[in-house]
């Protein structure tokens, strides 16, 4: 090889390769962390009294998909997501639980004002939270018609990325089981 010759180049197609495949990897790795402690399989029983006075119980929508949605009317990345949610519980059934100590007389005048007119029960006690394994919110879980987690989000999600997921769970009941 003469000394004035320059090594061969590798295409910058293979370096814009390998720095998407290691994107893909980071992401992949950040949602395997944020949802460890999330529940899989059959998801835990959900039954209440919702905050407009109404019986919610996830093992009666057995046979359709169900959105359940964790947020708190304290969290910034709940709000930036609330008008995704209504407009997803136009079309799909959603059950929200606010994380709060906020009274239901509150939480019901908060939710009227920013239109959001799905089920949604009080955790104060956080003992669904515990039970789904909710660390921190919004955390999303897209419940299948037999009743199995399918998919778990933690942060902002968007809204044609659960209408995706509902529509999944909807076609493949029988994925992943």
């Amino acid at each position: 090889m003469a000394e004035n010759s320059v090594a061969p180049r590798s295409p910058k197609y293979r370096r814009w390769l390998r720095d998407a495949l290691l994107l893909v990897a980071v992401v992949v790795a950040v949602h395997v962390y944020q949802t460890r402690h999330a529940v899989s399989g059959l998801a835990p029983p959900l039954a209440g009294i919702d905050v407009r006075g109404q019986a919610v119980d996830l093992a009666a929508l057995r046979g359709r998909p169900v959105l359940v949605h964790f947020w708190a009317t304290w969290c910034p990345v709940c709000r930036a997501e609330q008008g995704s949610i209504a407009a997803i519980a136009r079309d799909w059934t959603v059950i929200g639980i606010a994380l709060e100590d906020t009274q239901p007389v509150a939480l019901r005048a908060y939710m009227d004002k920013a239109g959001l007119n799905f089920p949604t029960l009080r955790d104060a006690q956080g003992e669904w939270a515990h039970a789904y394994g909710v660390r921190a919110v919004p955390t999303t879980f897209v419940i299948d018609a037999a009743g199995h987690v399918r998919f778990t989000e933690v942060g902002y999600t968007t809204e044609p990325g659960l209408r995706l997921r509902l529509w999944l769970a909807d076609i493949w009941p029988a994925w992943k089981s």
